[in-house]
């Protein structure tokens, strides 16, 4: 990977070292990103100075060392001064223990609480012996650790230090060094969700008419999915409550599977009890079949003349007469009137803000990677200009943030 200089010049980077007989590549993960133009310090544990002692890194990073939470020269609290300077925390290596305790919650050394304190994103490079990151235990901690949107340098195979071959040992100091540097000049967001618990509905509805037939509409799911997967990178938890889609979940974000209205309506309720905002992206059925066969009709004597159909529940109402201080924002697809239909969904509703989009464009219609959207509240018509959808969902979550500071 070739990287300017000035991608990364001034980036701050939190370097967490642990007690591993790798630990003395941490130095040259330090020097691979001062050379990129980052700005370093240090955290290590008490096992990790027996490896490489601290004074090597403060002359290094010419910073103290955060080892200590009562004894630091440059400040009182260092696990929340260290977490929050920094812009990405990398730890080098990564133990089955610090991988645990960051499962876990636990804070119980300098290390570990200023981790626990990172608001930034954590990118993490294992090392250690193949039996113990082959252990269910530690595998069951990277899936966690993974769901939560921690980022991973996945070690490799080769010949460790206690003499065992297998997967275990580090990556190669320039990979971290890389990966460390792609985070950072992707430029991810600021985490200004953390603490804000989402529910986002995506997708279509299917409603049944036989066992092998169904009502549906044209939805992909990709405006949702996109939503939740740019939540999920600013900190919030996000539960999806997807109708059927070919996307695969976002990193970071727990997904509920449903089919019917009458499903998303009941997965979307018991989500909504724990959280603060909701984003109703979801294309669900206005209408379900009365009586839905139980066995695949047949033409040949079960003519579908007719299909009796009865209005399903209005999902984004119901969240929104019981929502009191949270945030619940909708969406309006439509083909005309755009603007008119979405202010009078806004009143009809009783929602904060109304997303519309005119899926009769092409740029603009379901399966599409761009969107036109207007944002419509109280307030007045924000109108955007065609954009991909990745920075429709930014947009969208801006205003979920607003509202939720205003609350």
């Amino acid at each position: 990977m070739t990287l300017n200089k000035d991608q990364v010049k001034g980036e701050k980077v939190l370097l967490a070292v642990c007690g591993g007989i790798a630990a003395y590549k941490a130095c040259e993960v330090l020097r691979g990103l001062q050379k990129a133009g980052c700005e370093v310090r240090v955290a290590m544990t008490a096992d990790a100075g027996r490896f490489v002692g601290k004074v090597t890194f403060e002359a290094l990073s010419r910073h103290a060392v955060c080892d200590d939470l009562y004894a630091n020269p440059e400040t009182a609290i260092p696990h929340i001064d260290y977490a929050e300077w920094a812009d990405l925390a990398l730890v080098v290596p990564a133990t089955a223990n610090l991988m645990a305790k960051m499962a876990a919650g636990i804070a119980d050394d300098a290390l570990s609480a200023t981790l626990l304190a990172c608001p930034c994103p954590v990118l993490v490079a294992p090392g250690m012996n193949v039996h113990m990151w082959r252990n269910a235990a530690t595998q069951a901690n990277l899936r966690t650790l993974e769901a939560r949107g921690v980022r991973f340098v996945l070690p490799v195979e080769g010949r460790l230090a206690c003499g065992d071959v297998g997967e275990g040992k580090l990556a190669d100091v320039e990979d971290i060094v890389a990966a460390a540097l792609a985070l950072l000049c992707d430029k991810l967001p600021e985490q200004d969700l953390v603490g804000a618990r989402l529910l986002i509905t995506a997708g279509p509805t299917r409603e049944a008419i036989d066992p092998v037939r169904y009502i549906a509409n044209a939805s992909t799911g990709k405006m949702g999915y996109a939503i939740a997967a740019a939540a999920a990178r600013r900190g919030a938890q996000v539960t999806l409550v997807s109708g059927p889609t070919a996307l695969a979940c976002p990193e970071g974000v727990r997904r509920v599977g449903v089919v019917s209205a009458a499903q998303m309506r009941d997965a979307a309720a018991a989500a909504f009890v724990d959280a603060t905002a909701a984003v109703c992206t979801a294309a669900v059925a206005d209408y379900t079949p009365a009586h839905p066969a139980d066995h695949k009709l047949k033409k040949a004597h079960e003519h579908l003349d007719s299909i009796e159909l009865v209005e399903t529940a209005d999902i984004l109402a119901e969240l929104c007469a019981c929502k009191g201080e949270r945030v619940v924002v909708g969406f309006a697809a439509e083909t005309n009137d755009l603007l008119a239909n979405a202010q009078a969904k806004l009143e009809r509703k009783g929602a904060d803000a109304i997303v519309a989009n005119d899926v009769s464009r092409a740029d603009s219609t379901f399966g599409a990677d761009t969107s036109r959207i207007a944002v419509v509240t109280s307030a007045g018509v924000e109108q955007h200009k065609t954009l991909p959808l990745v920075d429709v969902a930014d947009i969208v979550l801006d205003h979920v943030r607003d509202l939720l500071r205003s609350r």
